[in-house]
Order: C-alpha cells, then structure tokens, then sequence
C-alpha cells in the first residue's frame, strides 16, 4: 500500500471529489476533459491519488467477495439444518432465509461515521455486519434451538451473542443476534470472516418491518402517538407467539419426534426382514 492509503475516508471522498472522478474512473482511465468556455482540455488526474483509488476498487472487491462468499458458506449451514431436521424430526423449525451484503456506498458511509482507519484490516475488525443471514423460525424455542445448533459447529466461532428475545430493546424490538467469525477458503488459503447472523420468529420479523418502515418514513422522528402503538404491538406479538407456540406443542405433543423416529425405525426393519427372507430364498 502506498502512502496515500493511510488517508481516511473523508480524505478520499473529499480529493476524489475535488479531482472530479468516480472510483470507476479511476480505476478505468488515466485522463479526463474538462470544457472552460469553448474550449476542452485534457486533464491529467494525480498519480498518486490515482494508484489509491485503483488500489482502493481492488481492496473493496475483494473485501465484499470474502463476505459474499461467507453468506454462502452460512446459508448451506442452514439449508443442510433444515433438510436434516425434516429427515430425522419430519419438522423443519426454519420458516424461511434472507441474506445480504452491503452495498460499497453503504460501507463507506459507516466507515467515515465512525472514524475507522481507511484500510481493509481495520475495516473488517471494526465492522461486523458486513454480511448478514436472517433466519425467521416458527416459534421462540426454535429460535434458540437453531442458535445453539449453528453456533455449536467446530468451524464456527462465536464472536458475540446478545439475546433481545429475553432483554427486548426499549422500543419493543426481540430477536438473537450472533456474530460469528466462519473461514472462507480461497485459492491463498483460508480468510476468517465475520457475519451477523439474526435468529427471530415470524411475529417479530412482522413487527421489526413494520417498526423500520415507520422510523424511515418519519426519518427517525416518530410521533410519541406511533412509539407508544408500536410498544403495545410488541406486547401483542410476543402474546401471539407464546399463544402459537402452546397450540403447537398440544397438537404435535412432547414425545412427537420420538414416535416419528420410532416409525422410520420400524419401516427400516420391516424392509431388512423382507430382503432377508428374500435372500434366503435365493440361497
């Protein structure tokens, strides 16, 4: 890295803005035009803020294909759980997945707020969510069930757990949130990287997209009427949850998957005691 790549993000922004290129243009072009008047003439952009600004696309690409690939490498985690859990369990506890990696200008954007030094080491030890998995389960015990499940993996290492479902945040908001650090394999060997990874229930994903979508619409500045409905659907939704969750239990019963595994047992037998008289016979 050259000198240059120690300046902090407002510096980049800042002498990319006065130069008057993109990023992309900087990493694409080694000179632009500008028109005085009537007249148009070729501008060269300074070297050095130039080797930084390729360096800088080059450092960011790779940056976000880490995390790209370490929303992979979750999501088949997750993918194999459920498979598993309806094979064994004739359950799947995981409703449903979403995953996201944020965007370059989204990164930036964090990285001038909070101050943090303008190279990628640093970037990664700051920024933990990066990366991020959803998972939405049907009920509370599921969400800790697949928590635990995940995170108990030998390559999986637990950064930080903070449990919202048991300490909801003021506004009502509940869910798991994990950070966890998983290694990503690439041709120069293994990357550990960090993805945040957000466990909730159905009930509390309706209300945490709700909850959102009104703080965007009011830019943060929510009337005290709208705080005050939002708390008492939180209240609500935990209720339906609890209430749900009781219902599943008394339908599907404590000794469920026993019994379901009792089942599959006795199919296996039944098909060995058949290919075993089978062979009998043959013999």
């Amino acid at each position: 890295m050259t000198e240059v790549s120690r300046l902090n993000a407002d510096d980049v922004t800042t002498n990319i803005a006065s130069q008057g290129i993109s990023t992309r243009e900087a990493g694409t072009s080694t000179m632009r035009t500008q028109r005085h008047g009537g007249q148009v003439r070729t501008v060269r952009p300074d070297p050095e803020l130039l080797a930084f600004a390729r360096q800088m696309r080059d450092d960011f690409a790779r940056l976000q294909m880490e995390h790209e690939f370490a929303v992979d490498e979750v999501l088949t985690k997750v993918s194999i759980l459920q498979r598993e859990f309806m094979h064994l369990h004739q359950y799947n506890p995981i409703e449903h997945v979403t995953s996201r990696v944020k965007s370059l200008e989204s990164i930036l954007q964090k990285v001038a707020k909070r101050g943090i030094d303008w190279n990628p080491q640093a970037i990664r030890a700051n920024l933990t969510d990066i990366a991020g998995v959803r998972i939405t389960c049907s009920f509370i015990a599921d969400t800790h069930r697949i928590l635990k499940t995940l995170t108990s993996q030998t390559d999986v290492k637990v950064i930080e757990v903070k449990d919202y479902i048991a300490n909801p945040k003021p506004n009502g908001y509940k869910s798991l949130h994990a950070i966890i650090e998983i290694p990503v394999f690439l041709s120069t060997g293994p990357v550990p990287v960090t993805v945040e990874v957000q466990i909730r229930t159905i009930a509390m994903d309706f209300w945490a997209s709700l909850e959102h979508k009104i703080y965007y619409k009011y830019d943060g500045a929510v009337p005290d009427r709208l705080v005050a409905d939002l708390s008492d659907a939180a209240d609500a939704a935990e209720q339906l949850d609890r209430r749900m969750e009781q219902l599943h239990t008394e339908v599907r019963g404590a000794g469920s998957s026993a019994e379901a595994a009792d089942t599959s047992d006795e199919l296996e037998e039944e098909l060995l005691l058949r290919l075993w008289q089978q062979s009998r016979q043959n013999t």
